[in-house]
C-alpha cells in the first residue's frame, strides 16, 4: 500500500544562515494569482529579490494565472515577459489553470488542448530555458522521437544532480472520466510521462549522479484517502505511484520532487511503499497564491541531509 505522512513527522530544514553547498536554485509557483492590478507588483518584487540571490536557475511549476482568470493570449504574453525578467535561467512547467481548466467561463470558455497547443508555442519554442540569460535544456522530443509533441518534459544536469520537469497537472491530472477528449489526452500523455520518467533514472543510473530533482504542478495526494494514496481513479496512480516513486526507490540516492497546487509549505519525505519509508524521497510543496514567495534550495549531496531551504520575501 502506498500512503503518507505528514511533514511533521517527517525532516525539515529552515535556515538562516546556511553554509556553502554544492548547488543553489529556486522553486515557486502558483504565482501570481489573480489581476495584474492587485498581484502583478508584489509577484515583480519577488522576481527582483530572486536575481538578488546566488542561485543558478529557478523551477516555476506553473499556475502563473489563477483559476478565475482569463486564459487569453495576453495573459500568456504577460507571463512570458515576467519570466524574461528573471536574471538567470527559468524552467516553467505547466499547471492546469494554464490549460485544463480554461473551458470555464470565467476562464473564458476555451478549448483546452487549444490552450496547450498554445502554450507548448509560446513557451516550449526552443530547447533552452527562459529568463534573461538561457541555459541549454534536453526534451522529451530530443530524446524520444516517438513523443514529438511534449516539448515541456524537459532535463538537465547541474553538479551531478539531474532535473526534470514532467508534465502533471492538477484536476486529477486531466484524467476526467465524463469528456472522451480529456481522457484520450490523460492516456498518451500519461504514457509519455511514465517514459520520460524511466528514460532519466535510466540517464542518472548510467552517468552515476547523485541525485534527482523533479519539477511538476500537481499535488499528487489530491485524491488520497485514509486507505490509499493511489486509488485507481486517480490520474496520479500509475506515473506517480508506480513508475516514479518505484524508480525512486530503486535509484537509492536523493531524490526531491517539487510540486505546487496546494499553495500551502510542505517539505518532508511523505512517501511509503509497501508500509516502509521511501527515505531517500522527499517533497516539496512550494508556498503560492497570497502567499508571494519563493524557496532557495541548497543542494548537498555530500550532507546527511541533502536539501536545505530558505525562504525568499518579495
Amino acid at each position: 500500500m502506498w500512503k503518507r505522512v505528514s511533514a511533521a513527522a517527517s525532516c525539515i530544514i529552515l535556515a538562516g544562515n546556511i553554509g556553502a553547498s554544492e548547488l543553489d536554485f529556486i522553486a515557486l509557483g502558483d504565482l501570481p494569482y489573480g489581476p495584474d492590478t492587485t498581484s502583478g507588483d508584489k509577484y515583480r518584487s519577488l522576481i527582483g529579490a530572486i536575481n538578488a540571490t546566488e542561485a543558478k536557475f529557478s523551477i516555476h511549476v506553473g499556475d502563473f494565472k489563477s483559476g478565475s482568470t482569463l486564459c487569453s493570449d495576453e495573459q500568456f504574453g504577460l507571463q512570458l515577459k515576467h519570466f524574461n525578467k528573471f536574471k538567470r535561467p527559468v524552467v516553467y512547467t505547466p499547471g492546469d489553470n494554464e490549460w485544463t481548466d480554461c473551458h470555464r467561463k470565467s476562464n473564458g470558455g476555451y478549448d483546452p488542448l487549444e490552450r496547450l497547443s498554445s502554450l507548448r508555442k509560446l513557451f516550449f519554442a526552443s530547447n533552452t530555458s527562459l529568463g534573461a540569460s538561457t541555459m541549454s535544456l534536453e526534451s522529451q522530443p530530443q530524446v524520444m522521437l516517438e513523443f514529438s509533441s511534449y516539448v515541456e518534459n524537459q532535463r538537465w544536469i547541474r553538479e551531478k544532480i539531474l532535473f526534470m520537469t514532467v508534465h502533471i497537472v492538477g484536476s486529477n491530472n486531466n484524467f476526467e472520466t465524463r469528456d472522451p477528449q480529456a481522457v484520450a489526452e490523460f492516456f498518451a500523455r500519461d504514457r509519455a510521462n511514465r517514459e520520460w520518467l524511466n528514460s532519466g533514472f535510466d540517464l542518472a543510473s548510467t552517468k552515476e549522479l547523485k541525485a534527482v530533482v523533479i519539477a511538476f504542478q500537481a499535488d499528487v495526494f489530491e485524491s488520497a484517502s485514509a486507505e490509499v494514496t493511489f486509488p485507481r481513479h486517480s490520474g496520479f496512480t500509475n506515473v506517480v505511484g508506480e513508475t516514479l516513486l518505484t524508480r525512486a526507490k530503486n535509484f537509492g540516492k536523493p531524490v526531491l520532487l517539487i510540486n505546487g497546487d496546494s499553495h500551502k509549505f510542505r517539505f518532508g519525505r511523505p512517501f511509503f511503499i509497501h508500509g516502509r519509508l521511501l527515505e531517500n524521497v522527499y517533497q516539496l510543496i512550494v508556498p503560492g497564491d497570497q502567499d508571494v514567495r519563493a524557496v532557495l534550495i541548497k543542494a548537498d549531496t555530500r550532507a546527511k541531509e541533502p536539501f536545505a531551504l530558505q525562504f525568499v520575501n518579495p
